[in-house]
């Protein structure tokens, strides 16, 4: 059985990605939220499925796109129900 792991120059360019991208709705939550590259890979893996884990930045963005557009629909019904 294979070692599966998010490199640390992964896990960097998915955090740069995403700090630039952080007032655009569920990215902040990879800033603030995601520590390391063991925390990344548990958000990338998927256990459920034969799909391979992302080995660049192109394929975690769009493993990530999902989880990111549910935190920013959180995101703005917590902003909406404020009032």
């Amino acid at each position: 059985m294979s070692e599966h792991k998010v490199t640390q120059e992964l896990y960097d360019e998915i955090q740069a990605y995403a700090l630039a991208r952080y007032e655009d709705g569920g990215w902040d939550v990879i800033v603030e939220c995601i520590d390391g590259p063991g925390e990344m890979y548990e958000l990338l893996h998927d256990e459920y499925t034969d799909r391979p884990d992302p080995t660049n930045l192109e394929e975690a963005i769009e493993r990530l796109r999902d989880v990111v557009s549910v935190w920013a629909d959180r995101q703005a019904d917590a902003r909406n129900s404020a009032f």
